[in-house]
């Protein structure tokens, strides 16, 4: 039997992993530039827009499925 890839519940849990890994470098970044003063502008930029538009795809692909059931 064949396990079907990109089903509902594993793309909530990549979800909550995409955010959880965005909170994780959100408090990081915050800590690190509280103490040293300098700000990563460039990757925060990066990882933001990466994560972010992972996000959107998930969802993009939750709406289209859910309709397509």
């Amino acid at each position: 039997m064949v396990k079907k890839i990109g089903t509902l519940k594993d793309l909530t849990k990549y979800v909550i992993f995409s955010i959880t890994v965005v909170l994780i470098y959100t408090i990081a970044e915050f800590i690190t530039s509280t103490i040293t003063g300098l700000s990563h502008d460039v990757l925060s930029g990066c990882v933001y827009s990466f994560w972010g538009g992972e996000m959107v795809l998930l969802a993009l692909i939750k709406i289209f499925k859910i309709r397509r059931e």
